[in-house]
């Protein structure tokens, strides 16, 4: 972001970009850190969401070639993440095609031309010609070995890497259904939810405001019942759980990048840990919940 110039020249090496407005402030930064920031340029390539229409690229790269404090390391594109749409073969030469182009107008080799997200891997592991491409910005088929795309486990990858635990805070048993009708729309769909068969609801210290609700995998038995900002209600069966208790839900991507950008989950690397090692929650700098 133009607001964040100086941070990221401190940090990063080279940064994506399409506006000049952007690039020329990351350059006064870099000049003034005593520094040379290298800039990817990301083009249009029909996904519509960030990228620099192919016919104003040329004189856009020439801009950047000629400011001082920036160089041009290369060019990207983004496939599949507002449109969904998978990358073609066709797409991928178009690419490589345009990396010739600004090469052959500008002067400089680019050492990066980025073929997109993990969307891109079907292509890259089809056999296909690569081109000039030789690079892929992976975060989901690495973090969840899923492509998503299709929405298949990618073979070789694991894909439970990550865990969100939760804390349950209340069990009763209630009514199969609100006994009143909200008359405020907005504050209907916040409440309790469709009816379920058995009157025992368990509440878990996490909702909307941690995680994305959709995008959890309920554990055998588990019944979704309905969230709000910091609730979750789930059915569940008399005496399985206890107050204190914790339940554990797989992750899709949705759902992971939300709880780890939450404020109010807290994230614990493990590695191989033994089946005893459980989240302390009477630790005094306890969170809600715990990736």
């Amino acid at each position: 972001m133009l607001s964040q110039v100086e941070d990221v020249v401190q940090v990063c090496d080279a940064s994506y970009n399409t506006k000049i407005a952007v690039i020329t402030a990351l350059a006064a930064a870099a000049i003034k850190q005593n520094k040379v920031h290298d800039i990817i340029l990301m083009v249009e390539m029909g996904d519509l969401r960030e990228g620099i229409m192919p016919q104003d690229l040329g004189d856009i790269a020439q801009q950047v070639v000629d400011m001082p404090g920036v160089a041009l390391k290369g060019i990207g594109a983004n496939f599949a993440c507002l449109s969904g749409i998978a990358p073609t073969a066709a797409k991928m030469q178009a690419l490589s095609v345009l990396a010739n182009d600004v090469e052959g107008q500008c002067g400089p080799v680019l050492r990066t031309v980025s073929a997109g997200n993990s969307a891109s891997l079907p292509w890259a592991f089809g056999g296909l010609p690569t081109g000039r491409i030789n690079d892929l910005r992976l975060g989901e088929a690495i973090l969840l070995g899923i492509d998503p795309v299709s929405g298949h486990q990618i073979g070789g990858m694991y894909g439970d890497a990550f865990t969100l635990v939760a804390e349950v805070i209340e069990i009763n048993t209630k009514p199969l259904s609100p006994p009143i009708n909200f008359s405020n729309p907005a504050l209907a769909g916040l409440r309790l939810v469709p009816k379920f068969e058995s009157g025992t609801r368990t509440i878990l210290a996490i909702g909307h405001q941690d995680t994305d609700i959709s995008g959890l995998s309920w554990p055998p038995g588990i019944t979704f019942i309905g969230a709000t900002s910091d609730h979750l209600i789930v059915g569940t069966k008399p005496e399985t759980l206890r107050v204190g208790s914790e339940m554990r839900f797989q992750m899709n991507y949705s759902a992971l990048m939300r709880a780890m950008a939450a404020p109010d989950i807290q994230t614990n690397l493990l590695h191989n840990p033994p089946a005893s090692e459980v989240r302390d929650f009477h630790d005094p700098n306890k969170h809600l919940a715990l990736v």
